[in-house]
């Protein structure tokens, strides 16, 4: 018999594991690979006291399971096991080697497209650190060097910039959950097979901000389909590319979409952090757009937070850094970081702030320039705010009115941001269930969306 395994006794504790407990959640992150997992109590008995190893994939799980209850990353090395590592392990990995992110979005993409299990892989907490970290101090140890005009000749590069401009535009209109899929297949059949070859430097450096803008967006697709897991893996292997590419302002638009998840998954702190982190490795030379973005979202987790004074000088600041924005200089993936997305992110912080003028006054702005623009995933975010507004003037009926359009914009995007937007919206008014304007819109709710009341 082999010697207890001290390391992992010691780790178990400190997480505050049970041994049932953490057989369970092993079994549980091997259901999100695909494995039928039948762990109990006494096979981590087996692996504490008499030191045994359990095969692969499972001490990666093992290690999964203490990061997350201990906030920090936990390897099996750490306990004495052997890391081989799973594809939903390596997909939260900020790589030494480019070529290593390439491949990983390879396998993600696969997986996503095959609709495996790494499509349920949970969003891990505890992942969010090393990634903004390494980013930011590759960015600023950067050699300083003058930036020559972005050789937009280069066929290949320009066609899948052109690319990338269509998806985000079929995003923006019609949700993430619309054309991920397609995304995915043109980046595995033409896109990154290019980044698997050698180019000149100044081809390969393009290649690689054409494919770091592409990943982000299918993580972001992801992430306004609700699949959070899948998402974060995306988001991470776009900011190791954006850092190959010598991107900055790229980097940093990763990032602002790594705080945006984290503040919707409850993390406002994380999301703070990650914001922060954006801002310091871009400057105004490089997107004004972006470090307005980044202050926004730097906004809504100082709300979430409850820490209101610091929360509006942050709106306050996205407000005067985007009053520079100047659009034609800004890169394509910037171009919806405008008047209807700052407001409207605006308007939520204030939301959650409970401060209905400032709501009001906001989300006006924002959903007026998304009728315009014909953006219901947007429009819905922001007329579900003045329906909020509403309520917080004790306007019911004026508020489920709000809510009622809110459905009718929702079911013209594959959104579940915008589905969850309308359970939010129904949770509010469920104390006013007997009025008619109400029973309307739950009615309306449950026919277009089929949710029930």
């Amino acid at each position: 018999m082999s010697d207890p395994n001290e390391e992992l006794a010691a780790l178990v504790v400190q997480a505050g594991f049970s041994w049932a407990g953490l057989a369970r959640r092993i079994n549980d992150l091997g259901a999100n690979e695909g494995l039928a997992l039948r762990y109990d109590y006494t096979a981590v008995n087996r692996w504490v006291k008499r030191g045994e190893k359990p095969r692969s994939p499972v001490p990666m799980l093992l290690a999964q399971a203490l990061s997350e209850r201990l906030g920090r990353r936990v390897s099996p090395s750490d306990f004495g096991m052997p890391e081989e590592e799973t594809l939903a392990s390596r997909g939260l990995q900020y790589s030494d080697n480019p070529r290593t992110a390439v491949d990983t979005i390879i396998e993600l993409g696969r997986a996503d497209v095959r609709r495996r299990d790494i499509v349920k892989a949970p969003f891990v907490l505890a992942a969010l650190g090393a990634p903004s970290r390494d980013w930011l101090l590759s960015t600023l140890d950067e050699t300083s060097t003058e930036r020559g005009p972005r050789q937009v000749g280069m066929r290949q590069v320009a066609g899948i910039r052109e690319m990338f401009a269509l998806f985000q535009d079929m995003d923006v209109m019609r949700g993430g959950g619309h054309a991920r899929t397609a995304l995915v297949e043109y980046m595995q059949s033409y896109v990154l097979p290019l980044l698997k070859r050698e180019h000149e430097p100044a081809v390969q450096q393009a290649l690689y901000e054409a494919a770091a803008e592409q990943s982000y967006l299918v993580g972001w697709m992801a992430y306004d389909d609700g699949e959070h897991g899948l998402a974060q893996r995306y988001l991470i292997q776009a900011l190791r590319l954006a850092q190959a590419a010598n991107s900055a302002a790229l980097g940093a638009h990763v990032l602002a979409g790594m705080s945006d998840q984290a503040n919707l998954l409850g993390y406002p702190r994380e999301a703070l952090m990650l914001a922060r982190a954006g801002r310091r490795g871009v400057t105004d030379a490089d997107s004004p757009a972006c470090i307005a973005d980044l202050h926004i979202l730097e906004a809504r987790a100082l709300a979430a937070l409850g820490e209101s004074t610091a929360a509006a000088a942050s709106v306050a600041k996205a407000e005067q850094v985007f009053g520079r924005v100047v659009h034609e200089n800004e890169p394509a993936w910037a171009k919806f970081i405008d008047a209807p997305y700052v407001f409207g992110e605006a308007a939520h912080c204030f939301r959650d702030l409970g401060q209905t003028a400032e709501i009001e006054r906001f989300a006006n702005e924002s959903a007026a320039g998304a009728r315009r623009q014909g953006r219901a995933r947007r429009g819905a975010l922001s007329e579900a705010a003045l329906s909020i507004a509403e309520l917080g003037r004790a306007n019911v009926e004026a508020a489920a009115s709000r809510a009622t359009r809110v459905v009718d914009l929702a079911a013209s995007v594959n959104s579940s941001r915008a589905i969850e937007t309308v359970r939010d919206l129904q949770r509010r008014l469920k104390p006013y269930g007997n009025l008619s304007e109400v029973r309307h819109f739950n009615a309306r709710a449950g026919e277009l969306l089929g949710l029930a009341a």
